[in-house]
């Protein structure tokens, strides 16, 4: 992840903007202006972490919005910690050692960067590890957090998840709207081809075996499995893997951890989550300060 990218700069500029925080009020009545101190961050439950290098880069950021920042600051961490770790709890993340108002101020922007990515790498990880042993990967979805998906794609990744399309022109992926404004799975079939870009593969969602016999029979080079028993989609897998050319299934709709080594097991290529993203739960992470 390149933190010095404009797109991760505005991200994290507009964070440090909604909170205020060059106009914290309590620290700059509280907190002497040239005091020093040290803000260890702390993982306070197991975890795979994501996201630590946003903690030197809202502090430069910070910087950049308040001139009269000059104080010289060092963040370290253990050379075992990085993104993609596992945690364990109390384990440190990082250390802080700055202008104690900076450290304050940039606090909860730091911590929920940090917990939010965390999350995300955290319960990807789960989902990787329930489908070791198979030749299923995960995906995730576009169901992101508006205006964060490259920092939550990124967590994804960091989980030991791979990216779906990062947006809508990443790739060609025909879903049932699509198909019922085109006029079914033939006619929007032939259209993709006419029409796509490059070489992009087409895939197209289905719900049926035997919307999948039409899809596969009209040119679908990548199907995605909606919303299917586990008995349905092992029946599809077994009748892609019949045809000549080679066709890569995906399913997804209501996977979750108690099923998806089951869906897993069918055989199929990839294992779409929105839960990934749209549902990870937090996690808990909090900054001690102390005197330096």
């Amino acid at each position: 992840m390149d933190w010095n990218s404009r797109r991760i700069t505005a991200i994290l500029e507009n964070a440090l903007l909604e909170d205020r925080a060059t106009s914290d009020s309590t620290s700059s009545v509280c907190i002497e202006a040239n005091q020093r101190a040290a803000g260890t961050i702390i993982a306070k439950q197991d975890c795979v972490l994501a996201g630590v290098g946003c903690v030197s880069r809202i502090l430069d950021v910070y910087a950049m919005l308040d001139a009269a920042v000059v104080s010289h600051y060092e963040v370290t961490s253990h050379p075992e910690i990085f993104d993609g770790v596992r945690l364990h709890r109390g384990q440190a993340v990082a250390v802080i050692r700055h202008n104690a108002r900076v450290i304050l101020s940039c606090e909860r922007v730091i911590l929920n960067f940090l917990q939010r990515l965390s999350g995300i790498a955290t319960v990807t990880r789960k989902f990787v590890d329930a489908v070791s042993g198979t030749k299923a990967r995960i995906l995730d979805t576009r169901k992101t957090i508006p205006g964060l998906r490259i920092l939550d794609k990124y967590a994804v990744r960091c989980g030991g998840g791979q990216n779906h399309r990062l947006d809508l022109s990443d790739g060609v992926l025909i879903k049932n709207n699509h198909i019922a404004l085109a006029g079914g799975i033939a006619p929007t079939l032939a259209r993709a081809h006419r029409n796509r870009r490059g070489l992009q593969p087409i895939e197209i969602e289905v719900r049926t075996l035997t919307e999948l016999e039409e899809a596969v029979a009209n040119g679908a080079e990548v199907v995605l499995l909606d919303n299917m028993s586990v008995e349905d989609v092992k029946r599809a897998v077994d009748r892609c893997a019949k045809f000549e050319r080679p066709i890569p299934v995906e399913c997804s709709g209501g996977i979750t951890l108690e099923n998806i080594r089951a869906y897993a097991e069918t055989g199929v290529d990839f294992i779409s989550v929105g839960a990934l993203t749209h549902s990870a739960t937090a996690v808990d992470m909090s900054l001690r300060a102390a005197v330096v």
